[in-house]
């Protein structure tokens, strides 16, 4: 500044690097954009699907092929194995890190996926709940094999009504959790998701973001639902053409996963699994598999339509590629 020349202030926007969300239902056509915009700007892919995680599990996932993922590649794609589990706060850690290298080279993180409470978490940040407690978990298990999952959740219901209300009674996983946090912390979840609403409408105000990005938030579906529909079920019957049902008698043969893991809970594998045990016909699981897929876009849509600064594109419109580059640039993410 000695020379007398003062550099122009940058505007508090373009102060914070670029990041690009591509959100939208299973089968809407988010790779295909993704990779259309990666072949004209300087983007980075990182996959945002909690399925997509899990190595060996490739044609129930729809994952992209080996051939496309090693000319786009995509991080956080085959990180874990079946048998671990993922969390939303791991995915925040590990899409934060990616994010920021892929800052640090000069390009924009594209963030493609479908599963919104990953997109919620880095957008937003998790409440502050308790780590999990191995021996609350164990002395839950047992008492649920005693008395029923039922007699769990009359539990969390006269603790936590809210949360019991939000948690269906055969949902083990999020049960367990919800009263391991009540008697881990002697707070109910409930009070820790208001705790951390309320922080973050502090932050909120004083203008702080829990993302440091300015993102420009994307969704892609068709316009009309009977669309989507279709291709679900059309995917579904490519899948099970595709060998889907011997990628899972792999997974069984391992000998050490089983349907409780959030893995083998994903999408069409837990109507697979039954399948092979002998629970559903072949039928019955194709239409189990399918339904449960449109149960999963219906909930995406949900999350979706409360998503603000949402920009839509029409999966069926040929020219979505020009259409996201018009909205990216007013935007001013493309400087």
């Amino acid at each position: 500044g000695r020379s007398g020349q003062t550099l122009p202030a940058r505007p508090l926007m373009s102060a914070l690097p670029p990041a690009i969300f591509l959100m939208g239902p299973t089968a809407a056509g988010k790779t295909d954009l993704a990779i259309e915009l990666t072949k004209v700007l300087p983007c980075e892919l990182i996959s945002v699907d909690s399925a997509l995680v899990y190595r060996d599990m490739d044609i129930g996932t729809a994952k992209p092929s080996k051939a496309l993922l090693a000319q786009y590649p995509h991080q956080l794609i085959d990180i874990i194995d079946p048998s671990e589990s993922y969390s939303a706060a791991d995915f925040r850690t590990d899409a934060l890190a990616a994010m920021a290298d892929i800052t640090a080279r000069g390009n924009i993180p594209l963030l493609v996926g479908g599963t919104m409470l990953y997109y919620k978490a880095l957008q937003e940040g998790l409440a502050d709940m308790p780590p999990a407690d191995a021996q609350v978990r164990a002395e839950l298990e047992e008492e649920a094999a005693r008395l029923g999952w039922q007699a769990l959740h009359d539990q969390l219901a006269s603790v936590d009504p809210i949360s019991a209300a939000r948690i269906h009674p055969n949902d083990p996983q999020r049960l367990t959790r919800a009263l391991e946090v009540w008697r881990v912390s002697g707070q109910t979840m409930t009070e820790h998701r208001l705790k951390q609403s309320a922080q973050s409408a502090d932050a909120g105000a004083s203008g702080a973001s829990q993302l440091p990005y300015t993102v420009a938030n994307l969704a892609i579906a068709p316009a009309n639902r009977q669309v989507l529909h279709e291709r679900i079920a059309q995917r579904f019957t490519i899948m099970l053409e595709q060998g889907f049902v011997d990628e899972v008698v792999a997974l069984r043969s391992r000998g050490d996963l089983h349907p409780g893991l959030p893995s083998i809970r994903a999408v069409g594998y837990r109507q697979v699994w039954d399948h092979l045990d002998g629970k559903l016909t072949s039928a019955e699981m194709q239409e189990r598999g399918i339904i449960a897929t449109r149960q999963l876009a219906k909930r995406q849509f949900t999350w979706l339509r409360s998503w603000s600064d949402l920009h839509w594109l029409d999966s069926l419109d040929s020219d979505n590629l020009s259409r996201a580059l018009k909205y990216l640039g007013t935007v001013s993410i493309l400087s």
